[in-house]
C-alpha cells in the first residue's frame, strides 16, 4: 500500500539521532541550492542548512521576507533586487525581493551560472498538504521550478496544528524544534545526491507533524480534496486569519492529509511533474463539433 510504514520503533534511524551523532561523509563536489518562502532568516532555513552543509556546497538564495502562498509565480512587472547577506552561522547568502521561483531562476542563471545537483526547499513553517497547498505554496513553487528544469528537488514542511499569528507563531519555532524534519531532509538529500531520484519521481514533498515519532513514516499520495472556506469576514473584506490542520478535509487513508492530520505520522510524497493529455478523447469530441 502507498501508506505502508517503512520504519519501525525497533530500528535506530540516523535522522532520529542528534546532528553530532550522524556520520555522513561530505559530498564536497555536490552543489545544493537552498530556497524557502518564509524569508531568508527563518529558523526553518537555518535548521535545514546546518544538516545540508555536511553533504556538499550549499548556496542559499531566498526571498528577503516571507512570501507564502505565492506558488510558482515569477516577478514580471518590476525589477527584482538581490543583496548579499550574512546568515546567523556566518555564511554568505543572497536575499531577493522576489518569489521562491525567482530565486531558483536567478540563482541558476545569474549566480551559480549552472544548475545545482539538488534543490532543497524549506523548512516551511507550516503544513504543505494536498493539491491546493502543492500548487499554492512558495516552498513547493521553488521545488516545482527546479523539477520543471530537470533538477532533483526536495521540499520539507513542519506541520504545527495551528498558526494563528503568522509572524509571531513562526518566530517561536526554534532550530532545535526542527531537528527531526532537518534530519529526514538530510537523509533524503544524501540519497539523491549519491544515487539520483527514484524512478518516475521528480520531486519529494516531506511533511513532519509537531512532536512526530521519528520511526513512523509513510509514503503517501497527494490529497485531491481542495480547500474549504478559509476566509474570515472583517470590516474591510475577507482575510485568512489562521491556518489549522483541523481545517483540512477528511481524506483517503493513503494521502498526505490523512497521514499527518489523523495519524500524526510523517508523510513523504513522491511527485512526477507531468500532466496527462488525453488527446484521443478530445479528438473524438472535436469530430462532433467541427
Amino acid at each position: 500500500m502507498a501508506t505502508e510504514v517503512f520504519a519501525t520503533s525497533t530500528q535506530t534511524l540516523s535522522f532520529c539521532k542528534t546532528p553530532n551523532e550522524t556520520q555522513n561523509g561530505a559530498l564536497s563536489l555536490k552543489t545544493i541550492l537552498l530556497i524557502n518562502d518564509d524569508g531568508i532568516f527563518s529558523s526553518g532555513l537555518i535548521a535545514l542548512k546546518k544538516r545540508l552543509d555536511k553533504l556538499g556546497k550549499v548556496m542559499v538564495v531566498a526571498p528577503k521576507e516571507e512570501i507564502s502562498g505565492i506558488g510558482k509565480a515569477i516577478t514580471s512587472t518590476r525589477v527584482v533586487q538581490i543583496e548579499e547577506v550574512q546568515l546567523s552561522d556566518g555564511s554568505k547568502a543572497y536575499a531577493l525581493d522576489g518569489t521562491p521561483a525567482d530565486a531558483y531562476l536567478l540563482a541558476v542563471n545569474k549566480i551559480l551560472k549552472s544548475p545545482p545537483d539538488l534543490v532543497a526547499a524549506g523548512i516551511n513553517l507550516g503544513p504543505n498538504l494536498g493539491i491546493d497547498d502543492f500548487l499554492n505554496s512558495g516552498t513547493l513553487g521553488a521545488a516545482l521550478e527546479a523539477a520543471v528544469h530537470g533538477v532533483p528537488a526536495i521540499a520539507v514542511s513542519y506541520c504545527k496544528p495551528e498558526i494563528s499569528d503568522r509572524k509571531a507563531d513562526k518566530c517561536k519555532i526554534t532550530v532545535q524544534e526542527l531537528g527531526l524534519a532537518a534530519g529526514i531532509a538530510e537523509e533524503l538529500a544524501g540519497y539523491v545526491l549519491r544515487k539520483g531520484m527514484p524512478p518516475s519521481v521528480d520531486l519529494i514533498s516531506v511533511n513532519v507533524p509537531e512532536n512526530a515519532d521519528c520511526t513512523k513514516l509513510k509514503v503517501t499520495s497527494l490529497c485531491y480534496t481542495g480547500y474549504g472556506d478559509l476566509f474570515t469576514k472583517e470590516e474591510r473584506g475577507y482575510r485568512i486569519v489562521h491556518w489549522r490542520l483541523a481545517d483540512y478535509a477528511d481524506a483517503d487513508p493513503e494521502t498526505d492529509v490523512h497521514v499527518v492530520k489523523d495519524e500524526g505520522c510523517i508523510s513523504i510524497t513522491p511527485v512526477k511533474v507531468r500532466l496527462e493529455h488525453n488527446k484521443k478523447s478530445l479528438k473524438s469530441v472535436l469530430k462532433g463539433v467541427f
